[in-house]
């Protein structure tokens, strides 16, 4: 069965729509979130995988709906056309165009021939990672309903917990530990992770996102933890709090395990600045991604050598192959677009009343799916409550944010109106 780029981007954005409003149901039927617009903002942020709440007492929810919110993450996290393509063979090709639609942006791959062949791996990667997560924290203390609902959370980077005070209620280095390292693999490219099991080492150290992805979280995490060692905390518990919350926050998961918010201000300004990064392609993380940021700057560098040597013909690298100019325009493309698409929520916000750092903060969260930020947005402080009409332009941001801006400003073109 063929399916057209048209008919197969009208297929992934109404399922995901419908998952979304179908999803919404539970909260609203059951009377924890009463109104319907909060029932929808809260599916969406589940489904999106950001992670925020309006609900400011989630350990009076019962266990179905705990169990309902969890996963509605983990699915989101791979994805729910990625999950429709791994069980329904008779896509075929057509399957692969959902599954570009559900994954965008450069490196996008199959690991085996057939569409769906790729999506079962990538699936089953998911599913290792979630079932060794849940075995070690309950190993290391938690029951194992909680160990499953933040074995979902994690590994979908997405931040719903339990506790009201998340990961901080277990008081526990190694839940904090076993959910650092699972964060770190859930926003590390599955595709690569894969070649890593099938011993392909060589190829994922010449990967320029791997590399990136690395490098950015070890400099911030030393950066994070050199500067809230004057706190006169122990070497151990700044290396864990720098590690856990930089993690959290690049792989745009949201956990928190400390009040990062009266940290110094270095470290908060490195937290912030990791709200722009996001993981890598392939992966469940959201935001800009890894790779956007090494073409971006790649291409940065060429511009600069291009004014010492005018007549100079520069091209960028990546993995060790020269990139291609539409790569670089596309990037270009992106970044400008999802810098307009960040004011305009910006500018939403603070149309209720919110000052500028708040409404920065909150469309940031929502449009990179990071759901934890700073100031009001921070840890162990309630989501700020806004009006319906500002709830239901976060809940669209936060699906612009997780099909990364074209798959659904597509639909709003007179071009696609014609097709």
């Amino acid at each position: 069965m063929k399916i057209s780029v048209y008919r197969g981007f009208l297929l992934f954005f109404l399922a995901w729509i419908a998952a979304c409003l179908l999803g919404a149901l539970p909260y609203f039927l059951s009377g924890y979130i009463p109104d319907f617009t909060g029932a929808v903002f809260e599916s969406v942020s589940g489904f999106t995988t950001t992670g925020m709440t309006v609900i400011k007492d989630v350990e009076i929810l019962p266990k179905p709906l705990l169990f309902w919110r969890a996963l509605t993450q983990w699915l989101g996290g791979m994805g729910i056309v990625v999950f429709s393509t791994a069980l329904f063979p008779f896509l075929g090709e057509g399957g692969f165009r959902l599954l570009k639609a559900e994954a965008p942006g450069p490196g996008a791959e199959r690991i085996v021939p057939r569409i769906t062949g790729t999506a079962r791996i990538l699936w089953l990667i998911y599913a290792a990672l979630t079932a060794a997560q849940t075995l070690l924290l309950f190993i290391f203390g938690m029951d194992w309903f909680d160990a499953l609902i933040h074995a979902f959370s994690t590994v979908a980077t997405g931040g719903f917990s339990s506790r009201n005070s998340g990961i901080a209620y277990y008081q526990s280095p190694a839940v904090e530990w076993i959910c650092a390292v699972f964060m770190l693999l859930a926003g590390f490219n599955f595709i690569l992770m894969f070649r890593l099991l099938q011993g392909k080492f060589r190829e994922v150290r010449r990967n320029s996102e791997a590399r990136a992805y690395c490098a950015v979280i070890l400099v911030s995490v030393l950066i994070v933890a050199f500067s809230i060692l004057p706190q006169n905390r122990p070497v151990e518990e700044a290396l864990r709090y720098a590690v856990f919350h930089t993690a959290s926050i690049i792989t745009t998961t949201g956990f928190f395990s400390a009040d990062y918010n009266a940290w110094p201000s270095l470290a908060q300004g490195v937290l912030f600045f990791a709200m722009f990064m996001g993981g890598c392609t392939g992966s469940a993380a959201g935001g800009i991604k890894m790779i956007r940021h090494v073409i971006f700057w790649k291409q940065t560098g060429n511009e600069i050598k291009k004014i010492v040597h005018p007549k100079g013909v520069f091209t960028i690298r990546i993995n060790g192959n020269s990139g291609r100019k539409d790569m670089v325009y596309g990037v270009t493309g992106f970044v400008f677009l999802y810098v307009l698409v960040l004011i305009f929520c910006a500018f939403l916000v603070s149309s209720a009343g919110e000052d500028i750092f708040t409404s920065l903060n909150t469309a940031l969260l929502t449009l990179g799916n990071i759901g934890l930020g700073m100031g009001r947005t921070g840890p162990f402080l309630p989501f700020p409550e806004f009006p319906g009409y500002v709830m239901w332009g976060l809940s669209f941001a936060m699906l612009l944010g997780r099909f990364e801006l074209w798959t659904v400003l597509v639909f709003f073109t007179e071009y696609f109106r014609r097709k």
